[in-house]
């Protein structure tokens, strides 16, 4: 750990270049001009805050060698992400090539189109030196000099033209991973929002909109802005990665970085906003969100971050969750969309949780603190017996909100607000029980019952009655097939029963419903279906017979568990209403409009 002179410290050197890019290979160097005399160690995270699992990149790691003044040092591993070199005088170099070839946010990819780097995924730490500056040299493909690679990244640039290659400065190691970097032939748009400049990076081959995407992202961001009196960056990035099919995001500081699907951008002529540009909007928006919930106000288990080791918190739900319940409430109070679409939005995440039986086993406070072992590590058995703090998380947070305005003393906005102030503008960690005790303070009654019940309890949060002192009326039916999220009024014809599994490729069972039809006839998740009723399984034979037969019918399927043929008779049961939509009642009372209009509107 840094000591209380650790400032003054020289600046720990690093450079990075793309080594191979066709072999996904970036070459990454470190050098300490004051090693430690009894032997240096060098450290990689294990983890990066706002993802809740143990990445393991130093299994990135292809080789690593270290030397001082020109001379090889010996340099060995001591543990899985952890080195040693060997004593030595004068500044010492440890370089690594690191493979590269993750589409995602987490880690880091290199190809001869693109480069992106996650810090933590590639910059080993000194150890003793975590609070010493940090110098970055980033340097571009051999064979590219002023040709069209760019770089974007809101590091502060010690040297180069802006968006070119060149020096970084960190104030510390915290600093430097938490500044990503996109290279390549990326496409540049910008806006202004609440008088700080904002920049879209888009790599990746697209036909996006970009003076749509700016537009739209301003009025997010805008938003966001006012809604907690002010950025508290002077400047900030979206990197956006588009591909064929990928989703995806985390939050930094000043930046964000974003995976989607090409067809979810905006293309020119796009008159409407469509589901999978709503989608991404959505994504940007959490995001975003975070600058603020996450990145400044955080638990007080995560200050400072131990990132070697699991920090644990019964608050994500609080932080993931309550982000999830604004990411898309801010689309509709700063104008994007309208009430009915965000009621559709809602119903969406309404149904995703009332399809998870794992709610009624696991409390999303415990989902918060298992996050290592559970929701990052789902199997077979995760629909069961694990509940999102994201998406439960959002609907606690729609319940305490609307819980607060109903009874007229404040709102879910002056909690965060508060947070803000007392929190995260102070650079105070908030306690385990902070969130309840200022419900209850701007509430002016005791809340307990609320938190222990739909927090700490695995009980749904009350939304239907909540909901109709809104002038919102909550439906339930039968979903119309896999593909049917939710949200919307049915419109074909549903199943009249259920086998209580959802296949996968290949008709394998990908989950079974715990006490469902299939469940209490003996098949299990990872079987792989054959034949219902000695005809051959696929998924629409099984859709068609679902829609003919009533509950009660016992059907015969056969299956492979592993390479054994097995035999079942299931009795269905009925197609559970767990499809929520949300509609507006057609003619409330003036107070009831006037409620609901300040809880959407802001």
């Amino acid at each position: 750990m840094p000591t209380s002179d650790s400032a003054l410290l020289a600046p720990t050197r690093y450079s990075i270049a793309p080594f191979d890019p066709r072999a996904h290979l970036y070459e990454v160097a470190v050098t300490v001009d004051d090693p430690d005399p009894s032997g240096q160690g060098f450290v990689l995270p294990t983890w990066i805050p706002g993802s809740y699992l143990m990445r393991e990149f130093a299994r990135h790691f292809v080789s690593v060698r270290a030397q001082c003044a020109g001379a090889p040092v010996a340099i060995r591993k001591t543990a899985k992400n952890r080195w040693l070199a060997a004593p030595c005088a004068g500044p010492l170099t440890v370089t690594a090539h690191v493979y590269a070839y993750d589409v995602s946010v987490r880690t880091a990819y290199l190809d001869p189109n693109r480069g992106y780097f996650n810090g933590p995924a590639v910059f080993l730490c000194p150890e003793g030196r975590e609070a010493a500056p940090c110098l970055v040299e980033v340097t571009p493909p051999a064979d590219v000099t002023d040709g069209p690679w760019r770089v974007a990244t809101t590091l502060p640039r010690q040297s180069g033209a802006p968006y070119g290659f060149g020096s970084f400065r960190a104030e510390n190691y915290d600093e430097l991973i938490d500044h990503p970097v996109a290279t390549g032939t990326f496409a540049l748009t910008a806006f202004e929002a609440g008088g700080v400049p904002h920049t879209v990076a888009i790599s990746g081959r697209h036909d996006c909109d970009r003076e749509r995407l700016a537009r739209d992202l301003q009025r997010i961001c805008a938003w966001q802005i006012g809604f907690f009196g002010g950025a508290p960056f002077d400047r900030y990035l979206f990197q956006v990665h588009a591909v064929g099919d990928g989703y995806g995001g985390l939050e930094h500081r000043t930046s964000a970085s974003l995976v989607c699907r090409r067809d979810e951008l905006p293309h020119a002529g796009a008159a409407d906003i469509g589901d999978g540009y709503l989608n991404f909007l959505g994504l940007a928006s959490h995001e975003y969100f975070h600058a603020w919930n996450v990145k400044r106000i955080k638990p007080a288990a995560f200050m400072p971050y131990d990132l070697s080791r699991e920090n644990y918190t019964r608050q994500l739900w609080a932080f993931e969750g309550l982000t999830s319940y604004y990411d898309d409430l801010a689309l509709v109070r700063c104008g994007l969309i309208g009430a009915e679409r965000y009621l559709e939005l809602l119903g969406k995440t309404i149904s995703n949780v009332l399809r998870s039986p794992g709610r009624h086993v696991q409390s999303v406070a415990d989902s918060s603190f298992d996050a290592w072992i559970k929701y990052y590590r789902p199997d077979e058995n995760t629909l069961n017996a694990v509940v999102s703090y994201y998406t439960k998380g959002a609907l606690v947070g729609c319940a305490l909100d609307l819980t607060l305005r109903r009874e007229g003393r404040a709102t879910l906005d002056d909690l965060l607000r508060a947070l803000w102030e007392r929190h995260g503008q102070r650079g105070i960690g908030v306690p385990e029980d902070a969130v309840p005790r200022l419900a209850c303070e701007l509430a002016g009654r005791d809340l307990s019952d609320f938190f222990a019940h739909y927090v700490d309890g695995t009980e749904d949060p009350p939304l239907s009655s909540l909901l109709a002192d809104f002038g919102v009326s909550l439906h339930t039916r039968a979903a119309e097939g896999d593909r049917d999220r939710g949200g919307k009024a049915g419109h074909g014809k549903p199943p009249r029963c259920s086998l209580g599994i959802r296949l996968g490729p290949e008709q394998r069972v990908a989950w079974v419903l715990r006490d469902g039809p299939a469940a209490a006839a003996g098949l299990s998740a990872l079987d792989t279906l054959v034949a219902i009723d000695g005809i051959q399984a696929t998924p629409e034979h099984l859709a068609a017979m679902l829609k003919r037969r009533a509950p009660g019918d016992i059907v015969e399927i056969h299956a492979f568990r592993r390479d054994e043929l097995m035999a079942f008779d299931v009795t269905l049961g009925a197609a559970p209403a767990d499809t929520c939509y949300l509609t507006l009642d057609p003619s409330p009372a003036p107070d009831v409009i006037a409620r609901r209009d300040a809880w959407l509107l802001g």
